[in-house]
């Protein structure tokens, strides 16, 4: 079990973050056993032909049977806003020592042949294959798997206001628990350390490659939580909700079949890729809904998420 305690009761310290490296870097582990990634699937289908040609035997390496990672593949993100070129240029500069380190840690017998060399070129050839890595098959699906991040980060917002910070951790995976200020984070390997918050924070990044909840291997890296995020299932869908026949005949299919897809707070862009139209139309559609008292909308980072007002809800559902 890992233990962070929360310094005191300044529970402000919370943070979330969404991190495009920690997605590219998690999903290697459906590379290495998809069979344990059943929603994944679908991704792993579609990103097929763009695979070949990369350094797949270093990628695959780059987790264990585990399905560890090293930890300095995944430097807890500090921006809701982070940059795939920002995080790269962070992990450009990780000292020789900590790669020495961290690679022995995931392979204690003996380091796979694709990750054997000096750590300063064994760094230079894994930030080659995790930059083409990411412009074949993470760049042009990026802004859809963001908008389903932000989401639920929206999502977890609200929950933590309704219903209090302990209900939001235990919403995240029934293996985490907050009791008082200590938060207990059940794994199902035999890690297990106890560490303080205090002046470092702890970050909380949803993943799209996350089956459970996990944490940094080392006590040494600064507190995080990694979760599985909400809305994994309609990464891949187009839109399939048939919305009442009387709300269509009243506001107008387009309209009515935007309503029925905005239960979870939801990007314009992620809409208009479900149902297979221009932003631009659905931005038009977005506006009258809203305007109308049907739809409610919040900021996140460069996107503006949408969803249902409680007007909304009980038309939709002909309350």
């Amino acid at each position: 079990m890992i233990q962070y305690e929360l310094a005191g009761n300044d529970l402000g310290e919370v943070r979330f973050a969404v991190s495009p490296l920690h997605e590219l870097v998690l999903s290697l582990r459906t590379l290495r056993d998809p069979g344990r990634f059943p929603l994944q699937l679908p991704w792993l289908r579609a990103t097929e032909p763009a695979r070949t040609g990369l350094d797949l035997d270093l990628l695959r390496a780059l987790t264990n049977e585990s399905l560890w990672t090293p930890d300095f593949l995944t430097p807890r993100p500090y921006s809701p806003l982070a940059r795939i070129e920002d995080e790269l240029s962070v992990l450009r500069n990780t000292p020789t020592a900590v790669v020495r380190a961290d690679l022995a840690e995931v392979h204690p017998a003996a380091l796979p042949p694709a990750l054997q060399g000096r750590p300063a070129t064994v760094l230079r050839r894994v930030l080659t294959a995790l930059r083409d890595y990411w412009e074949a098959c993470f760049e042009p699906n990026w802004a859809r798997m963001r908008a389903i991040l932000e989401a639920d980060i929206v999502y977890r917002g609200r929950v933590m206001a309704h219903t209090g910070l302990a209900a939001m951790f235990t919403d995240i995976d029934p293996h985490v628990r907050l009791d008082g200020t200590s938060l207990q984070i059940r794994l199902r390997s035999d890690l297990s350390y106890q560490t303080s918050t205090a002046g470092r924070g702890l970050t909380l990044t949803p993943s799209l490659f996350s089956r459970r909840a996990s944490t940094p291997i080392s006590a040494a890296e600064p507190p995080h939580l990694i979760y599985p995020a909400r809305g994994l299932g309609t990464l891949w869908q187009t839109e399939t909700t048939t919305p009442p026949n009387a709300l269509a005949n009243l506001i107008g299919q387009s309209r009515s079949r935007l309503l029925a897809l905005l239960d979870t707070p939801t990007s314009s862009t992620e809409l208009a890729v479900r149902l297979k139209v221009t932003p631009t139309a659905v931005n038009q559609h977005l506006r009258a809904l809203k305007a109308a008292g049907l739809l409610t909308s919040a900021r996140h980072g460069h996107s503006v998420l949408y969803h249902r007002s409680d007007l909304g809800n009980r038309i939709f559902h002909g309350a």
